[in-house]
């Protein structure tokens, strides 16, 4: 048996791109905003100028995070905390879980079919960029 899905495009990815990016710059965030497909693999980032180098990878890792386990890394991060069901899952995967807000999935007819990761801000700037990233999807 083959199973078919959708994944996100090149085109989407810079359509939800562009979305945090004028977000970003709107709210004075540099910051890094990256596209991940249906299996979790990049298809597109950018670091807007000033935005930290060190959130390159952590921007990546929260649209992988946020595809992995469809569904918002602020949540995950709710259920990540002491005594909670996923506590200590930001350790799983190679240490790329990550579970600070700014990591959305992006669904097309219910179906997660990629996800957007933001880093570069507070947690409260990079869930705001990252949805109207994803908006635009």
């Amino acid at each position: 048996m083959t199973i078919k899905f959708e994944s996100v495009s090149l085109e989407d990815a810079q359509r939800v791109i562009a979305a945090g990016q004028s977000e970003a710059s709107k709210i004075g965030s540099p910051s890094n905003v990256a596209v991940v497909d249906a299996g979790g693999n990049l298809v597109a980032h950018i670091r807007m100028d000033n935005a930290w180098v060190g959130s390159v990878d952590i921007s990546i890792n929260k649209a992988f995070t946020a595809r992995a386990f469809d569904t918002a890394t602020n949540d995950l991060a709710e259920q990540a905390q002491p005594g909670e069901q996923f506590y200590g899952i930001q350790g799983s995967n190679h240490g790329r879980v990550m579970v600070f807000a700014g990591g959305i999935p992006l669904r097309r007819d219910g179906l997660v079919v990629g996800a957007v990761g933001v880093s570069g801000g507070s947690g409260e700037q990079d869930q705001t960029v990252a949805e109207a990233a994803a908006a635009a999807f």
